[in-house]
């Protein structure tokens, strides 16, 4: 008999007998800045919505419960013969764990973002024993806090609108529950993840494939810049989990190659970058090849009060899930050097000299602007890439892999790298041009101190963005600002 099933989910005090799912879920601190005019932190959801969320998520819990008690201790069953599990595993062998390849623990020091959790594990929310191989395989311990309030309410259905900060996990507090609730069986496609950038998407479906490598669930990954025709003749292939960018999954759909209308789950990560100008259109038109009872996930770290009207009309009665009381990030250090234009590059030389620098990524905010500082960076004698939207497709995959892999110590890159970008070396972000607004700075400095880890944000500060500085500091908060003084000899 299973040892973690002695109570049915909600009775007892056993460690996942009462899953948070309660729908009036305040942040973890209570204290909001009042200038934060962002419109999930002021969303709620009415209390009788959350006793509804309540009740679904016990029921669900309860019936798999009883289906595992059946199979671990059922009367039809004879001594010491071994009864399969739900995932097609020995219930009674308690080493399955002890024959995965786990990789060491990660014993780096971590902020509160990532280990401020409730204590739950990833067995408690009764997932397959594939997916839960995948899952430590992966290297993940147990669930961060948006992965704890995201994974068992995704589990009931219902639709989710959910804060949290870069780095905090929010990739797997989607993606384990669109591959639980998948039916490998079924060749059709069950769930659409949608992303800003050909890159994200490379990244998101190879997190798929890592988590779900014990499962038989097919992925493709379709973007832009790619060949049309490969992506036609793959999806005449089953496809189960479908990971892309909206214009090239808007044009498949249109075509009828790209049959959606048995998927159930639609997932748009960097959500607020997906309903800009730029892209809203195109996803308004991919949800209607949805079916009418489809389920939406909205996952960013941050949600500009424009999210709003998307949200009334294609999500009446989300779950809202806010784990962000203030924009800045707690593991990130920041500093910033007032210089004139000219003195810029110096500057740079300077930095590296002084830091210890795993990896750096350096913005810039045009592509004119990232090849000429690459190629200064190279004169200077120091190892570096650079990327922008308006390379070709093949050699921004082959500049990011080889950057992921450690191949170079520096990237140069426009914005284009400011979403969800997940590499662990990662330890400096130097803006050589500052941003033109806060979210784009949160986005960027969040490159690094990647899962709570510590990172160090440098910015070049010129007369003329003293403004943008001003905006973001209130933003970010003061104390998170420091002066580099005498950088340029000078102590201003």
């Amino acid at each position: 008999m299973n040892p973690r099933a002695r109570y049915p989910p909600g009775i007892g005090n056993g460690r996942g007998g009462n899953v948070n799912a309660n729908a009036n879920f305040h942040p973890r601190n209570p204290q909001q800045p009042q200038h934060q005019q962002q419109y999930v932190q002021r969303g709620t959801v009415p209390n009788h919505q959350g006793q509804q969320y309540q009740q679904q998520l016990q029921q669900q819990q309860h019936q798999q419960w009883l289906r595992r008690n059946q199979m671990g201790s059922g009367s039809e069953s004879e001594p010491g013969k071994l009864v399969p599990s739900a995932g097609g595993m020995d219930a009674s062998s308690q080493d399955w764990k002890s024959k995965l390849k786990i990789p060491p623990p990660d014993t780096r020091y971590k902020t509160e973002d990532v280990t401020a959790t409730k204590g739950n594990e990833f067995e408690d929310y009764f997932l397959k024993r594939e997916l839960l191989m995948g899952i430590y395989e992966k290297g993940f311990e147990r669930p961060s806090p948006i992965q704890e309030e995201s994974i068992p309410v995704a589990l009931t259905g219902c639709d989710i609108l959910a804060r949290a900060k870069n780095g905090t996990g929010k990739t797997a507090a989607f993606c384990i529950p669109a591959l639980e609730k998948i039916d490998q069986d079924n060749n059709v496609i069950q769930v659409v993840i949608l992303v800003p950038t050909r890159e994200l998407a490379l990244q998101t479906s190879q997190v798929c494939k890592e988590l779900g490598k014990h499962l038989k669930i097919q992925v493709m990954v379709t973007t832009g810049g790619t060949s049309l025709k490969d992506d036609i003749m793959r999806l005449y292939q089953p496809v189960h989990l479908l990971v892309g960018t909206p214009g090239r999954i808007l044009d498949l759909a249109k075509k009828g190659v790209c049959v959606l209308k048995n998927c159930s789950m639609l997932i748009m990560d960097e959500a607020d970058k997906l309903l800009s100008p730029e892209f809203q259109p195109s996803v308004e038109q991919l949800i209607r090849f949805l079916p009418v009872n489809r389920q939406i996930l909205l996952f960013s770290a941050t949600f500009p009060v424009t999210v709003k009207d998307f949200k009334d009309k294609y999500l009446p009665k989300p779950y809202i899930i806010n784990l962000m009381d203030e924009l800045t990030l707690k593991g990130i250090t920041q500093y910033y050097a007032f210089v004139e234009e000219r003195q810029k590059v110096h500057c740079l030389n300077t930095l590296f000299s002084k830091l210890q620098i795993n990896q750096s990524i350096i913005f810039c905010n045009s592509v004119n602007r990232v090849e000429l500082l690459a190629k200064k960076i190279t004169e200077l004698g120091y190892s570096c890439f650079y990327i922008h939207a308006k390379m070709l497709q093949d050699h921004r995959n082959r500049v990011f892999h080889d950057f992921r892999n450690g191949a170079c110590r520096n990237l140069v890159c426009t914005d284009l790298f400011t979403r969800g970008i997940d590499i662990q070396a990662v330890n400096v972000v130097i803006n050589f041009d500052f941003p033109k607004n806060s979210e784009t700075y949160l986005h960027r400095v969040g490159r690094s101190g990647r899962f709570g880890h510590l990172g160090l944000a440098v910015n070049l500060i010129t007369y003329e963005d003293r403004f943008n500085l001003i905006t973001s500091r209130f933003a970010h908060g003061k104390p998170g600002f420091h002066l580099i003084g005498g950088i340029q000899g000078d102590e201003s």
